[in-house]
């Protein structure tokens, strides 16, 4: 999936593991990551925390995406610095899962991460035209 991920390797982003509900992904703020306060803008450290998310939840194989997530930040990243995401697994049940990811700079913490998925294929020819009956709003009012 990574190697198919034009916008996290188009940012610098490298996939440094993945495996069994788990991933780590390394990324380097550039001049063009950054505010006007002169820190890492909040977007790319979550895009960051996304794809390690995103490689976690796919380690098992199933096309699995992002129902949601969140993030708090609590420190700023400013220009050269080196961050690291690393995503595990907390919670999977049915085609639902949880996980938590970590965005450090060396030993300082500078986001959490929390991602909930959702499987929705065995392959990505299956994912690929969804049927208003996959829809969460197949019982709406247009259907």
């Amino acid at each position: 999936m990574f190697e198919a991920d034009s916008a996290s390797r188009g940012l610098g982003i490298e996939l440094l593991d993945t495996g069994g509900g788990a991933a780590a992904a390394r990324m380097t703020v550039t001049a063009a990551m950054v505010n006007g306060h002169g820190i890492a803008h909040g977007g790319f450290v979550f895009t960051l925390a996304d794809t390690a998310f995103a490689c976690a939840c796919n380690s098992y194989g199933p096309v699995t995406v992002a129902s949601g997530a969140d993030i708090s930040f609590t420190a700023p990243a400013k220009e050269g610095d080196v961050l690291t995401a690393t995503a595990r697994e907390r919670a999977r049940y049915g085609r639902s899962g949880i996980y938590d990811v970590t965005v450090t700079r060396g030993d300082t913490v500078i986001a959490e991460f929390r991602g909930r998925s959702r499987v929705i294929g065995d392959t990505p020819e299956q994912t690929a035209r969804p049927t208003r009956e996959d829809s969460p709003r197949a019982a709406g009012p247009w259907s």
